[in-house]
């Protein structure tokens, strides 16, 4: 059973779990805004409200999932934070997972198929963009390039079908970290923010002290 967070576009909080006896993937509860203002201010409530839902207490989860992107500096790091901060104080792992790879996952679980481009705001009259190939064995996505910053008005022609996300599902994040534990291909991702571009503020040179 997971904790699941992305904060990469909008806000998204779900518990997920994989019933034992069937394998079957289930959401237990979710929710979220596609406001891209407010991370900060709603994620501790979304974190509250999830295992409410779900009925489940903090100690009974196995790990914590958390989106890591693509998506702008700010917001990103809300909800990696916050994906950190609580699998430190429930004492279990932290599963970082590609936010446009759950996206897709997603999409195909749902009966889309063949290539699929998926697509989300980074500001700044740019797009993020990913590229997918269908599921493999194990029923993960197949990324076949990117994420990528692409100009708003240079975004290639998809071969496929273009998805243009504004909100990354957390149940897709935590479910497809549980595909990728059952199969053992953990991680899906380094844990490391993808930010594609360097944050607006970045540290001066240190100053020399003279003595």
């Amino acid at each position: 059973m997971l904790l699941a967070i992305d904060t990469s576009t909008g806000t998204s909080v779900a518990v997920v779990d994989r019933d034992g006896a069937d394998g079957e993937l289930r959401c237990l509860a979710e929710t979220g805004t596609d406001d891209t203002m407010r991370h900060a201010e709603v994620i501790g409530g979304f974190i509250q409200d999830a295992l409410a839902a779900a009925g489940v207490r903090p100690g009974r989860l196995s790990g914590v999932a958390a989106g890591m992107g693509p998506g702008p500096f700010t917001g990103l790091r809300v909800g990696i934070a916050a994906a950190h901060a609580f699998a430190l104080g429930i004492d279990r792992p932290f599963v970082p997972v590609a936010s446009h790879d759950a996206i897709a996952w997603r999409w195909y679980r749902d009966g889309g198929a063949g290539a699929l481009q998926v697509v989300t705001d980074a500001r700044r009259r740019e797009f993020a963009v990913s590229d997918y190939e269908g599921l493999d064995g194990d029923g993960l996505p197949v990324r076949t390039s990117g994420p990528r910053l692409v100009p708003r008005d240079g975004v290639p022609g998809a071969r496929g079908i273009r998805l243009d996300a504004t909100l990354v599902p957390a149940g897709a994040v935590g479910m497809l970290a549980e595909l990728a534990f059952a199969a053992g291909r953990l991680p899906l991702a380094d844990d490391a923010p993808i930010y594609l571009r360097a944050p607006d503020v970045t540290p001066s040179a240190p100053k020399r002290v003279l003595r």
